[in-house]
């Protein structure tokens, strides 16, 4: 094989590779946008803390849904149509949900936007598939997460900012544009797989030729996926996604803002320089607990049970300490709290891929991909409805009584995270323990 040929498949995989993340920065943009916005839409809406967070959770449903068809959708069509497609429909909902004038109209938005950005995650992890390399795959799941955090820090401070000079409405039908702009990059340069533009595939050029790699084993669909779900070491796993998500969703993703404004008597961008310590812990916490998966504790398990431990930790902090902490370590807790149950969600994928052959990593992922969203769509809502069940203060937000039901409710549930931990298996491969 010429060199050169070898050097366009792995230097135009890149280019894939950062057009899918930049689609997965506005992802993580629309999954946490809630947290500083949540003040504007609840006057702008008249809506109650239960209407919020069922308006912030109506993203979680479609997505936690559709993601078992992502992984049909992205053998079927191929990753190319499928977020071309969805990411439009996104691009629409957000219009839309800029557009709204009732909570019902703003709800089907957030719905539309929710199905829209559905399609990203799992064909992104096709694509991993195709153009990069198994040793490379944690690495890579990584990095992803890592934009993702520069997602969160885009829904943080610059939203704040954006919505202050030209209001919410305005912000989410630029947002819309941008999502849309994406969706025709996809269509125009991203491709399934090296053989779609006529060059060999990587096992082909690892193996110094076509046609000298072992072809591959084709496990069907429906097979593949009741080989996951009748796995007794999936269902830990899921557990652990659906109470730590659970944990960050629903505080990080919606009512962080709102706490630190009503006990902190934070402005809107005060809490917002806090809530980018989230898109911080994500940026550098996803290649620090790869690097000691890989590199430090040679273990998956290890490194999910310190960080799940970390998480409990924090909640029982926050149900001591319910309020008057310096500001100084309220950045520090925000940092902890995404480090230790987002950016450690890079582990737990690459754990539930390891459980199965390579062949259904797709199906594997995507099915236990449900259990984070699921938690976010019951956890959103719930600690609304705890928030309405107290009485509000003089000035009419939420009181530190309800307040320190929420933290004692994430804690139970952070409890429950570290438990999972402890049924899980290890998956780490022996084959790369002598790796430097």
């Amino acid at each position: 094989m010429h060199e050169s040929l070898a050097g366009r498949v792995l230097k135009y995989r890149w280019l894939i590779f950062w057009i899918m993340a930049l689609a997965y920065v506005f992802v993580y943009f629309h999954r946490l946008c809630p947290a500083v916005v949540a003040m504007d839409l609840q006057q702008a809406f008249a809506a109650s803390g239960g209407f919020m967070g069922l308006l912030a959770s109506a993203y979680f449903y479609p997505y936690a849904l559709m993601q078992f068809p992502a992984g049909l959708l992205s053998d079927s069509l191929g990753p190319r149509k499928t977020v071309t497609v969805f990411l439009s429909i996104a691009a629409a909902g957000s219009l839309l949900f800029g557009l709204a004038q009732t909570m019902e109209v703003a709800v089907i938005a957030r719905v539309i936007v929710g199905l829209g950005v559905s399609m990203v995650f799992i064909p992104t992890m096709k694509l991993l598939s195709q153009w990069f390399r198994i040793r490379e795959f944690a690495f890579m799941t990584a990095l992803l997460n890592t934009m993702g955090g520069i997602g969160a820090l885009t829904a943080a401070t610059p939203l704040a900012l954006m919505t202050g000079w030209i209001g919410w409405r305005s912000s989410f039908q630029i947002i819309g544009l941008g999502t849309l702009t994406i969706a025709v990059l996809v269509w125009l340069f991203v491709r399934n797989k090296p053989q779609d533009k006529g060059w060999p595939s990587l096992s082909e050029i690892d193996h110094s030729g076509p046609g000298t790699a072992a072809p591959p084993i084709t496990i069907p669909l429906w097979q593949g996926a009741r080989k996951v779900v009748t796995e007794r070491y999936f269902w830990p796993v899921a557990a652990w996604f659906f109470f730590g998500c659970g944990v960050f969703f629903g505080f990080a993703g919606l009512w962080a803002g709102p706490y630190l404004m009503h006990v902190y008597n934070m402005s809107r961008a005060e809490a917002g320089n806090i809530l980018n310590m989230i898109s911080v812990g994500m940026i550098f916490g996803s290649p620090l607990v790869s690097y000691l998966s890989d590199r430090v504790f040679h273990s998956r398990k290890r490194v999910l049970t310190l960080c799940s431990s970390l998480l409990l930790a924090e909640m029982i902090f926050l149900n001591i300490f319910h309020s008057g902490l310096p500001t100084w370590s309220l950045y520090i807790i925000f940092i902890v709290l995404s480090v230790s149950s987002s950016a450690i969600v890079v582990i737990g994928f690459t754990s539930t891929k390891e459980l199965f052959p390579v062949e259904i990593a797709g199906t594997s992922v995507g099915t236990v991909n449900l259990f984070p969203f699921l938690g976010g769509a019951i956890f959103q809502p719930t600690l609304g409805w705890i928030l309405d069940a107290y009485p509000k203060t003089a000035a009419g937000t939420y009181s530190l009584e309800g307040y320190k039901m929420l933290l004692l409710v994430l804690l139970c549930a952070s409890v429950l995270t570290v438990a999972s931990t402890f049924f899980m298996k290890e998956t780490f491969p022996k084959a790369f323990m002598g790796v430097k």
